[in-house]
């Protein structure tokens, strides 16, 4: 069998030229969306993007956004045993930063519906403590008595002033967890429950911090409100927490002590 002899004279053959792949358009960046647009995209097919569309939406502050990030947190009922939903906690970082009572109702209807689970609730408890959102007192008292240390501390700074609730604060002043310990002292002051004040001003001696001096000076005697001057003196950088907190204090003492900083 005789082989093809290549005609070195005929014309060269073009290369073969590969089928174009489709590609989608490109979509543009959360930044460049109005904030309808914004909104709209939100909950919807772009689930892969939400995280960074619920950013968008928290770094406008956009409080049109927040049914949309609250249906968001409801599209992954369910999700987030094992590890925080980023979605939902975008969401409810978003909502932090627009702030405001639809917020905070969003954030206590998806607690109170039990949107969140495992690591992810205890994102959804911190962002309804930032809120100030008010949930169910059987909700709050769940979470006090839970095994999850974490979800006990962020539970602490949702406290509201019920019998139920401050004795169950009062339990958690022995708690074996000092940071669990230190929040439900603060959360304490802040109610004006005196149960709180020994843990506080061991607190204010051993890990002075803005919280703590806040919460005491609401429930301060005469040898506290001297600590928290003291204080003022030896770590200025707490002198205008110590001062705010003399300022608010009704204890005949107080303005003296007020007075004698005013120099700093």
């Amino acid at each position: 069998m005789t082989e093809r002899q290549l005609d070195l004279f005929a014309p060269e053959e073009p290369p073969e030229t590969p089928a174009p792949v489709w590609r989608p358009p490109a979509r543009p960046a959360p930044a460049e969306l109005s904030d309808a647009e914004l909104v709209a995209a939100l909950p919807g097919e772009r689930l892969q993007e939400s995280v960074a569309l619920a950013a968008e939406a928290g770094r406008r502050r956009l409080a049109s956004a927040v049914p949309a990030l609250a249906l968001l947190c409801r599209r992954f009922v369910g999700w987030g045993s094992a590890a925080p939903v980023a979605q939902q906690v975008a969401a409810l970082a978003a909502m932090v930063e627009i702030g405001g009572a639809p917020a905070a109702g969003a954030v206590a209807t998806g607690i109170a519906r039990a949107e969140f689970i495992g690591a992810t609730l205890v994102e959804a408890v911190s962002a309804a403590a930032a809120l100030d959102a008010a949930l169910p007192e059987e909700t709050l008292l769940g979470f006090l008595r839970q095994d999850d240390a974490k979800l006990r501390e962020a539970a602490c700074r949702c406290a509201r002033l019920t019998p139920e609730i401050v004795a169950g604060l009062i339990e958690l002043l022995d708690d074996l967890h000092p940071a669990v310990m230190r929040e439900a002292a603060c959360a304490l002051g802040r109610l004006g429950r005196a149960e709180g004040r020994a843990t506080l001003r061991r607190l204010l001696e051993n890990e002075p911090s803005p919280a703590i001096v806040a919460a005491l000076g609401r429930i301060a005697d005469e040898d506290c409100l001297v600590l928290l001057a003291r204080l003022a003196r030896r770590v200025p950088a707490l002198a205008d927490a110590v001062i705010d907190a003399l300022e608010a204090s009704e204890h005949p003492r107080a303005a003296a002590l007020l007075e004698s900083l005013q120099s700093l």
